[in-house]
C-alpha cells in the first residue's frame, strides 16, 4: 500500500517546551561515546566561547523528538506500515550550538514523499526554536519504506 501523499505539507507541534540541561547533555554525549570537555564542563565550553555546556551535534535528535508524538506518520491514513520501514538518513543545519539552559520548542513537517525504485522516501523537516522564537537548528529526517513504490512488485 502506497503512503497517502496528501500528507506532503502537513505540519505538526511538541505540546510543550523541551529544557535542556547539563545532566541531559552529559548523558546523552556518555550514550554516544564522545568524551568532548565542552558537553560537561562549564569552563571547557566557555574557553571555546560559549555561555554554558553545549551539546553534541546529534542532540538535536532529542529535541526534535518532542515534536514526534504530534507526526502524522503513525496514522492509519498516512499508509505506513513501521515493519518496512528503516531509517534512511538524518541531518542537522544549526544557527548555533544547542546548550544547557536552552527552552526549545519544535515544529515539524512532511516535505515531500517520493518514489525511489520500489521504495518510498518520507522527508520530515523540523525546525528547532529557542525560547525567543530564533532558529537553533533545522533537522531533516529521512525514512525508506520497502517495497510500498506504485508498481513495486510487478
Amino acid at each position: 500500500m502506497a503512503i497517502n501523499r496528501e500528507f506532503v505539507g502537513f505540519e505538526f507541534s511538541a505540546g510543550e517546551a523541551y529544557e535542556v540541561t547539563r545532566g541531559k547533555i552529559r548523558e546523552f554525549a556518555e550514550a554516544i561515546g564522545d568524551p568532548n570537555p565542552a558537553y560537561r564542563s562549564v569552563d571547557a565550553a566557555r574557553e571555546l566561547g560559549h555561555p554554558d555546556v553545549i551539546a553534541p551535534p546529534t542532540f538535536g535528535i532529542v529535541a526534535a523528538g518532542a515534536a514526534a508524538e504530534s507526526n502524522p506518520i503513525r496514522r492509519p491514513e498516512f499508509g505506513l506500515n513501521m515493519r518496512l520501514v528503516v531509517h534512511g538518513e538524518q541531518k542537522f543545519r544549526y544557527e548555533r550550538p544547542i546548550r544547557a539552559g536552552d527552552v526549545l520548542t519544535a515544529s515539524g513537517r512532511i516535505a515531500e514523499i517520493r518514489d525511489a525504485g520500489q521504495n518510498e522516501l518520507v522527508r520530515v523537516e523540523t525546525e528547532i526554536r529557542d525560547a525567543g522564537g530564533d532558529l537553533v537548528c533545522t533537522a531533516t529526517n529521512v525514512i525508506v519504506s520497502r517495497g510500498t513504490a506504485a508498481g513495486a512488485g510487478e
